[in-house]
C-alpha cells in the first residue's frame, strides 16, 4: 500500500515549537488551499505533525499565510472526547517541506517562533538546509 501525500497550500497560523517530555521537537500547525469547481469554491484544511528537524525548519522559516509544500503521510489519530465519545482525526506527517510563491512573499512577517520568549533556541548547523 502507499501512503504518501504532497499539498501545496498556506500557513493559517504561524507554527510553534513544543517539546514533548521525552525530548523531542514537534510542531502542529493547519495548511490550507481551495478548490474551485466552476462557481463553485471549497476551502480545505490539513492539520499537520512535524517532529524534531522538520519541526524547527517550519518554525524557523514559515509564518501564517505563507505559501508551503508539505510531504508526508496520512494517519487517523483516536481519542475520547471529555463527553465519552470515541473521536479520530486525519492528520499528515510531515517528513519534508519546501518553500513555494514569490521571494517577497515568502519573507518572514512577524518573528519566527524559535525567538520568542515561549521557546528554546536550538542551535542548527548550516549544513542542514538546502540553501546559502
Amino acid at each position: 500500500m502507499i501512503n504518501r501525500t504532497i499539498l501545496q497550500g498556506r500557513l493559517t497560523a504561524t507554527p510553534e515549537i513544543r517539546t514533548t517530555q521525552s525530548g523531542h521537537k514537534v510542531a502542529n500547525f493547519t495548511v490550507a488551499w481551495n478548490e474551485k469547481y466552476g462557481e463553485k469554491e471549497t476551502n480545505l484544511f490539513l492539520n499537520c505533525t512535524a517532529w524534531n528537524g522538520t519541526a524547527e525548519f517550519v518554525c524557523k522559516y514559515f509564518s501564517k499565510g505563507q505559501q508551503i509544500i508539505v510531504e508526508g503521510k496520512l494517519q487517523t489519530n483516536s481519542f475520547t472526547d471529555k463527553d465519552g465519545n470515541n473521536r479520530s482525526i486525519i492528520d499528515l506527517s510531515v517528513d519534508g517541506v519546501s518553500f513555494c510563491g514569490s521571494k517577497n512573499e515568502n519573507a518572514p512577517t512577524t518573528a519566527p517562533a524559535e525567538v520568542t520568549a515561549k521557546s528554546v533556541v536550538v542551535p542548527v548547523d548550516d549544513d542542514d538546509y538546502p540553501f546559502d
